[in-house]
C-alpha cells in the first residue's frame, strides 16, 4: 500500500514469543508456553535437551540415532528446530548473534524462543527483544518458573518461614561485599559452586555462624538431582568430596534445616532410577508416566511389533458375519484387538452402529475403555481377575431359550493361549477363533541400550507379559543380576524364571498401573531398608552383586 509516491513501511508478518521453559522439569511449563509451542512455525533452542522437551510435551516423535552407516530418518512433523545456544562453528553464540538468529526467523513466521529458567530473569531475553524492537518484530514475554525459587522447593527447603522473613539471591560471579549479609536473613546463591570455599570463609568473617546450615542442590527438578547439605565451616570440603559440579543452587541459612521432614522429590520410590519398558511402542506410554510419577526414568524399548495377520480373509469375513448379525457375542481380550476390528471397520466404511444387538465382552478395564473411546459399552468385564481365565469364570452358559444366536466372535493375537476358546465351547458356545493381529518380534535397540541390559545399568525392567519377556532376552540379551525384576503375573514370572531371571515383584493383579505401583512399594520398602540399618540410600545398579539380595540387604 502507498501514499502518493512514497511507499510506507511493510509489518512483518512474524511473531517471537520468549517462552521460559523453567529449570528443567517439563512439568514446570506453564500452560501459555505449551499453548504457543503447539502454534509454533520455529522454536529457537536454547539447551540441547529443548528439543526433545519440546518434542515430549507436544507428543511429537523424538528422533533417535542411527544405525552405523544408516542415514537418518526424516521427520518432518513439529516445528523447525534451531539451535540458538550455538553457531555453525560450534562455539557458542553471543547476546547480539542470537539476537540476529532471533530476527531473521522472526520476520517471516510464529517463533517461540525457548529460554532456560525465566527471559526476563540472568538471561539474553532483555537484548533479544531489543533486536526485535529495532528490526520491527512484535513480541510477547512468557515468564518461566525460575531455579531460584523452583530448585530449593524441589530439594525441599523453603525460602521462607514464619520466623525468617527475607530472602537474597546473590550472583557470585563477581565481586561481593559479603559484609551486606551478616544477618540471618536467607541467601540464595548463583554460580558459587566454583567459589563455595571463599564465599562461607566471607561470609564467617562477616559475622555469619560457622554452623550455618548450607545446601547446595545441582541439577535441579530433574531426576537427576542431588542435594549435599552441609554448613559454611565444612561445605568447600563437602562440596569437593561430593564432587558436585554446576548447575547448582546454594541456600545457606536456618531454613535449610527443614528438608529434613520436607524434602519430597528425591525420596520418591523411584527417584533416579532407570527403568526398562519393554513393550510395543503403542502401549509404553501409560508406563512410562505412572513410572515418572514416582521419579523413575523410563526408557521405552519396543520388543513387539503388533501387524496385520498375514492372510486377511478369515478377518474380513468375520467382520462381514458381525455386520449380517451372525453373532451373539464379540470378546475382546486386548486393546491391540479393539483397535485391529476398529481399523477394519473405518477400511469398510462402518462405525459403531454395526454393533446394535450384539453383546461386548472385555477382558479388563483397559480394553473397556478403548471401547468406550469408540463409543461403546462392554457387557461384560470380569469382576475378579482381569484375564481370559477370569473373563470365563464370568461368561454366561449358552441357553437355548434365551440366547438366539450361539455364535462368538473372538479376535486375537496370533499367539493367544487357547483357554478361552475351550471354556466357551465347554459352555455351549461355538467360537469363530479369528487373527486380527500378529505379533512379532522387534528389531534389536541400539548397542548402548543392549550393554545398559546386559551391565546393569538398569535399576529395573517392567515385563507386561510373557512375550516381552521371551522377546527382550532374544534381542537384547538377559538383564544383570542386580537389576530388579517385576513382572505383571504369575504366567510372566514363570516365564521370567524360566529364562533364568529372579523375579522381585509381582503385580497383585494383571494391571500395568498396580504393576508400577508394586514397583514403587518396592522402592519404598528398599529405602526405608537402608534408612534403618544406616545406610546411605543407593540404586539397584549403583552396587553390582554376582547375585540378588533380599530388600533388606541390598
Amino acid at each position: 500500500m502507498t501514499r502518493g509516491n512514497t511507499p510506507t513501511k511493510t509489518i512483518p508478518t512474524g511473531w517471537v514469543s520468549f517462552v521460559g521453559s523453567g529449570p528443567g522439569d517439563p512439568g514446570l511449563l506453564t500452560l501459555r508456553a505449551v499453548e504457543l509451542l503447539k502454534e509454533a512455525e520455529v522454536v529457537i533452542t536454547e539447551a540441547p535437551e529443548h528439543e526433545a522437551l519440546v518434542r515430549t510435551v507436544l507428543g511429537l516423535p523424538i528422533p533417535v540415532e542411527p544405525k552405523e552407516g544408516e542415514a537418518a530418518p526424516a521427520i518432518a512433523v513439529g516445528p523447525e528446530f534451531v539451535d540458538g545456544g550455538f553457531g555453525e562453528d560450534g562455539q557458542p553464540l553471543t547476546h547480539a548473534s542470537r539476537g540476529r538468529v532471533v530476527v531473521r526467523h522472526g520476520k517471516k513466521a510464529r517463533v517461540v524462543r525457548l529460554m532456560t529458567g525465566d527471559p526476563f530473569l540472568y538471561a539474553s531475553g532483555p537484548e533479544e527483544a531489543q533486536a526485535c524492537v529495532k528490526a520491527g518484530i512484535g513480541f510477547d514475554i512468557v515468564p518461566g518458573v525460575s531455579a531460584v525459587q523452583a530448585v530449593p522447593a524441589y530439594a525441599g527447603i523453603p525460602l521462607t518461614d514464619k520466623t525468617h522473613r527475607e530472602v537474597a539471591v546473590v550472583t557470585c560471579g563477581g565481586a561481593v561485599d559479603w559484609s551486606h549479609y551478616a544477618d540471618d536473613r536467607t541467601l540464595v546463591l548463583l554460580s558459587g559452586v566454583g567459589s563455595i570455599g571463599e564465599t562461607a570463609k566471607a561470609l564467617m568473617a562477616a559475622g555469619r555462624s560457622a554452623q550455618t546450615p548450607v545446601a547446595v542442590t545441582r541439577v535441579g527438578t530433574t531426576t537427576e538431582q542431588a542435594t549435599t547439605i552441609s554448613t559454611l565451616e565444612h561445605v568447600a570440603v563437602d562440596v569437593r568430596t561430593m564432587r558436585v559440579a554446576p548447575p547448582a543452587i546454594i541456600v545457606v541459612g536456618d531454613v535449610v534445616n527443614l528438608r529434613e521432614t520436607l524434602s519430597w522429590f528425591e525420596t520418591k520410590p523411584l527417584f533416579g532410577w532407570r527403568v526398562l519398558v519393554p513393550r510395543t511402542k503403542e502401549q509404553a506410554g501409560s508406563v512410562s508416566r505412572r513410572l515418572r510419577a514416582f521419579g523413575a526414568v523410563p526408557e521405552e524399548v519396543p520388543t513387539i511389533s503388533v501387524e496385520p495377520p498375514r492372510n486377511p480373509l478369515q478377518m474380513d469375513k468375520a467382520v462381514r458375519g458381525l455386520v449380517e448379525g451372525r453373532y451373539e457375542w464379540i470378546a475382546f481380550t486386548s486393546v491391540n484387538a479393539v483397535k485391529a476390528v476398529r481399523e477394519k471397520f473405518e477400511e469398510y466404511g462402518l462405525d459403531a452402529r454395526a454393533f446394535s444387538g450384539l453383546k461386548i465382552a472385555a477382558v479388563g478395564d483397559k480394553t473397556a475403555d478403548a471401547i468406550a473411546a469408540w463409543g461403546l459399552r462392554a457387557d461384560l468385564v470380569p469382576t475378579g481377575e482381569q484375564s481370559a481365565a477370569g473373563l470365563l469364570a464370568e461368561w454366561p452358559p449358552y441357553d437355548e431359550l434365551l440366547d438366539p444366536i450361539n455364535r462368538v466372535f473372538l479376535p486375537r493375537a496370533d499367539i493367544a493361549t487357547e483357554t478361552l476358546v475351550a471354556g466357551l465351547v465347554d459352555l455351549g458356545w461355538e467360537c469363530d477363533d479369528v487373527t486380527a493381529y500378529r505379533t512379532v518380534r522387534a528389531t534389536p535397540p541400539p548397542a548402548p541400550t543392549r550393554d545398559a541390559i546386559k551391565t546393569g545399568k538398569f535399576d529395573a525392567v517392567v515385563f507386561t507379559s510373557s512375550s516381552t519377556v521371551r522377546n527382550l532376552v532374544g534381542i537384547a540379551g538377559k538383564p544383570h543380576p542386580s537389576t530388579v525384576i517385576a513382572v505383571i503375573g504369575p504366567a510372566t514370572a514363570k516365564t521370567a524364571e524360566e529364562h533364568g531371571l529372579r523375579v522381585d515383584v509381582i503385580s497383585p493383579n494383571p494391571d500395568v498401573d498396580e504393576l508400577v505401583d508394586a514397583l514403587a512399594d518396592f522402592g519404598t520398602a528398599r529405602r526405608l531398608a537402608m534408612v534403618e540399618a544406616g545406610q546411605p540410600v543407593t540404586k539397584p545398579s549403583d552396587r553390582k552383586a554376582s547375585g540378588r539380595r533380599k530388600v533388606g540387604s541390598k
